[in-house]
């Protein structure tokens, strides 16, 4: 469990731990509840659909009538506590992150609009505040 490794909240001054903590309580799944999940609702997906891993929960549900599902499930049960784990271990390192203000931003490249001189992304056609059309970006 994540709680007992101190690996996320190492850097926390105890005001971030408690934060930390809350967080992670509300967050977290619970092991047994995914492997019941699996075992007796896994041919509709709920176990999915608890991981949050919802395009395979209405996968799951589109092909429930078959009974492929059903034996998925029941194979599933066994791989949920692994599963349960990795959820939880990224929940935590999730929160730790923004807690710690080190969460990762995808920045887009950008270039300036010659018109307006506001940022626009490099593959954009026009600029999104002026409309302005963009010449393309080609390498000389």
């Amino acid at each position: 469990m994540p709680l007992n490794n101190p690996i996320y909240t190492a850097n926390m001054n105890p005001q971030q731990r408690a934060w930390f903590y809350a967080e992670y309580e509300r967050a977290h799944k619970d092991e047994v509840v995914g492997v019941l999940f699996a075992l007796f609702l896994g041919c509709f997906g709920i176990h999915h659909f608890y991981l949050r891993r919802n395009g395979w929960g209405v996968l799951y549900l589109l092909f429930c009538w078959t009974g492929i599902t059903a034996i998925l499930g029941f194979i599933e049960c066994f791989l949920m506590p692994g599963r349960v784990r990795d959820y939880n271990a990224t929940q935590a390192a999730y929160i730790a992150s923004h807690i710690l203000g080190t969460a990762t931003v995808y920045n887009t490249p950008t270039t300036q609009c010659a018109v307006c001189g506001m940022p626009t992304e490099l593959d954009a056609a026009f600029c999104p505040h002026c409309g302005n059309p963009i010449a393309p970006n080609i390498p000389a």
